[in-house]
C-alpha cells in the first residue's frame, strides 16, 4: 500500500518511476543518498543491513552495495556513475553483481539505468527515482523481483533516519570525517559548560546517561578524575546477556573546558584511541566536540560501521534530558 506521498507508475514500456516526498531539505536527502556512512543506515528493505563496499562518486566512478538479509544472505549490487549534479541528480547503472544469481531464481534484468532526481519543495524534498530497462521483458521481470515494493520499503527506512537527521541539525548534532583516521562529533546542549563537564566526568551522573541505547545498564561506573588515572565504564545488555566493557587513561583535564583520554573496547584487540573533549560556552549554551583521532582508516571505519552515530546521538539526547533535571 503506497502512503500518500508515493507514487509509482510505469511512463513507457521500459521504465518504472516511483516517488516520494520526504520532509527534509533537499541537501540533507543527497547526502543521505551520496554519504556511506548515512548510506549504510537506510539502505534496502525493513530488516535488511547494507554494506558499502565501494563509492567513487564521480562520472565514471564504481559503487558497490552489499545487502544483507534478515536470514544473512547477501545480495551485491554494482553501477558506475554517469553523471552526478549535486543536489540535484545522480544518474548510474544499476546491476546485479556477482553471486546475486544464486540466491535470486530468477532470470535477472540486464542493462538498467537509475536515474534519481531531487527538488526542493519549500523545505521538503521531492525524490524521483526512474528505472530504465534495455527491453519491456527486462521491466517485467523487475517487477516481478518485487523492486517497486523493495524500493518503497527502502524509503521508509530513509524517511525515519531524515526524521532523525532532521532533529539532530535542531541541536547541531554532526558528525564530520576531517581526515581518514579521525572523527569529530558536534553537539550543542541549553546548559552551562560547568554543568556538562560535571555530567561527564562524575560517576553518579555518567551512569544516568552513558550507553548506545537505553535498554543498557552501567555495572561498572570506575573514574580516578587525575592526569594518568584510569576510568573503566561496563555496559550491560539484558536482551543478550552481553557485557561491553570500555576503559582508558586520562591524559589532560581541564575543568570545566577540556578532557583528553585514552578509549579501548575491551572486547576488540588494537581499539584503543584518542579522544578530544572540548566544550565552549556561548550565551549559556554549551556546544560540545569530541575529536577521535584513531590509528589507522580500517580502524576508523570500523567505528564508524558499528553504529557509533546513531548510539551516539541517542546517548547526548539522554545527557541533554539529564541537564534539564539537574540544571
Amino acid at each position: 500500500m503506497l502512503k500518500q506521498n508515493d507514487s509509482t507508475s510505469t511512463q513507457s514500456e521500459r521504465e518504472i518511476i516511483i516517488t516520494r516526498i520526504f520532509n527534509a531539505p533537499r541537501e540533507l536527502v543527497f547526502q543521505a543518498w551520496t554519504d556511506p556512512k548515512h548510506i549504510v543506515q537506510w539502505w534496502g528493505p525493513k530488516g535488511f543491513t547494507t554494506r558499502v563496499t565501494e563509492l567513487d562518486l564521480r562520472p565514471g566512478g564504481q559503487s558497490r552495495y552489499v545487502m544483507v538479509g534478515p536470514d544473512g544472505t547477501e545480495y551485491p549490487v554494482k553501477g558506475v556513475f554517469c553523471e552526478i549534479v549535486p543536489p540535484e541528480r545522480i544518474v548510474s547503472s544499476d546491476e546485479f553483481d556477482e553471486g546475486f544469481e544464486k540466491v535470486i531464481n530468477a532470470d535477472l534484468p540486464q542493462g538498467i539505468v537509475m536515474t534519481v532526481m531531487f527538488e526542493d519543495l519549500d523545505g521538503k524534498t521531492k525524490l524521483t527515482l526512474q528505472i530504465r530497462h534495455a527491453t519491456e521483458s527486462d521491466r517485467r521481470k523487475h517487477e516481478e523481483m518485487g523492486v517497486v515494493a523493495g524500493w518503497n520499503s527502502s524509503f521508509d527506512c530513509l524517511d525515519e533516519f531524515l526524521a532523525k537527521q532532521v532533529k539532530q541539525q535542531q541541536n547541531g548534532f554532526t558528525v564530520t570525517l576531517p581526515s581518514d583516521t579521525e572523527i569529530l562529533i558536534t553537539r550543542v546542549f541549553n546548559a552551562p559548560r560547568r554543568l556538562v563537564f560535571q555530567a561527564w566526568t562524575q560517576p553518579e551522573h555518567i551512569k544516568r546517561w552513558f550507553g548506545g541505547c537505553s535498554s543498557m545498564t552501567m555495572t561498572v561506573c570506575e573514574i580516578d578524575l587525575r592526569v594518568g588515572g584510569a576510568w573503566r565504564y561496563v555496559l550491560h545488555e539484558p536482551k543478550n546477556n552481553i557485557e561491553h566493557a570500555f576503559y582508558g587513561e586520562y591524559r589532560e583535564i581541564v575543568p570545566p573546558e577540556r578532557l583528553v583520554t585514552t578509549e579501548i573496547y575491551e572486547p576488540v584487540p588494537n581499539s584503543d584511541h584518542l579522544n578530544i573533549l572540548t566544550l565552549n560556552e556561548v550565551g549559556g549554551k554549551t556546544t560540545l566536540h569530541i575529536h577521535i583521532q584513531h590509528q589507522s582508516k580500517e580502524q576508523r571505519d570500523g567505528h564508524l560501521q558499528s553504529g557509533m552515530e546513531e548510539g551516539l546521538s541517542e546517548t547526548l539526547n539522554r545527557l541533554e534530558a539529564l541537564l534539564q533535571s539537574i540544571g
